[in-house]
Order: C-alpha cells, then sequence, then structure tokens
C-alpha cells in the first residue's frame, strides 16, 4: 500500500514540478522586454478621413496608399534643421530596405500649412509632401505631432511609432521585421 501512494505521489510532483519551477523562473528571472525599438499605438488609430491638401496640387486621401506601409512625420512647411533631419533619416531607412523598399511610401505633413521648400522635395524625390486645408484642425496624432514618426500597416492603421531623433539602424530593424512577418504590403 505504501508504494501504490509513493507511485501516486511521484506522478503528482511529476506534473507539479514544470508549474513551480515555471512560477519561480517568471518570478526571478521576469521575461526581457520586447526587442522592438518602437512603441506599438495602441489601439491602433486610422488616419482622419478628411481629405488633405498635396503640395503638388490636389485633393489626398490616405486611402490611396493602401496596401503600402506608410512612414509618416509632420513639421513646419518651413523645414527647418529638425525637420532636414526627420526626412533623411526617413529616406535612409527606407533605402536601407533594399527590395523591400519599394513596400514603403513616405509622407510629410506640413502641419502649419505653409509649402515644403522646394529643394527639400526635390532631395526626397518620391515623398508624399501634404498640407491641411484651411480651417482644418489636425488631430493630435499622427499627423501634428512633431515628436514622432508614425509607421501605419497596410490597411491604413498607425501602429508603431518612433522619436523624432530615432536610431536609424534600431528603426530599420523593426521595419524589417514588420515587412518579413506581414503577409501583405
Amino acid at each position: 500500500m505504501a508504494s501504490s501512494r509513493a507511485k501516486l505521489l511521484a506522478i503528482m510532483a511529476l506534473f507539479a514540478l514544470p508549474i513551480i519551477a515555471s512560477t519561480l523562473a517568471f518570478h526571478f528571472f521576469p521575461p526581457e522586454k520586447t526587442t522592438n525599438y518602437g512603441e506599438f499605438v495602441t489601439p491602433p488609430a486610422a488616419f482622419p478621413s478628411a481629405p488633405l491638401g498635396r503640395q503638388s496640387g490636389g485633393r489626398f486621401r490616405f486611402e490611396e496608399l493602401r496596401g503600402k506601409w506608410i512612414l509618416v512625420v509632420s513639421d513646419s512647411g518651413e523645414c527647418p534643421a529638425a525637420c532636414a533631419e526627420k526626412l533623411t533619416l526617413m529616406r535612409q531607412v527606407r533605402l536601407a530596405l533594399g527590395r523591400d523598399a519599394g513596400r514603403v511610401e513616405r509622407v510629410f505633413v506640413a502641419d502649419d500649412s505653409k509649402p515644403l521648400p522646394a529643394e527639400a522635395v526635390a532631395a526626397h524625390e518620391g515623398l508624399v509632401v501634404l498640407s491641411p486645408p484651411v480651417g482644418l484642425v489636425l488631430p493630435p496624432v499622427p499627423l501634428n505631432d512633431r515628436a514622432h514618426f508614425y509607421v501605419a500597416d497596410p490597411e491604413g492603421r498607425v501602429m508603431m511609432r518612433f522619436p523624432a531623433n530615432a536610431d536609424a539602424k534600431k528603426m530599420l530593424g523593426d521595419l524589417k521585421r514588420l515587412l518579413k512577418a506581414s503577409q501583405i504590403g
């Protein structure tokens, strides 16, 4: 009789031991933080549906870029030095994606409705330059937040942001992981 109890206790211990070990490991060896550099926007936000104006003329809706990943940054249309650095960083990160660069579009929003200088537009070929129509008040994020870069998924949801002075290598790493994991865009 004693041997059958010992067997029963051994079987119970066999099932309980992994649970106890994992609980102890979780409390004494906490898991590392996430590997992503950017901060996830929770819940993902949609771009405003109101049309914006293209600097080159005409109306623009973010639905036009559906199916593409979108990098969005905003600043003054006068584009001071910090703005020029953001535009250069966006261009370099996109080019560093290599064959996946075509899956990513870049958008600049002149949140003060001043036009981006022609030399800045020429230096950043393919950049979509937008400005809000007169009287339209932009929501606080992502279209007029000068402190961050935003990433929108191919469905048009803003899902990640990076600081304005982002580390290009870390930003590139996050974008590569997103593009690799994505089946769309």
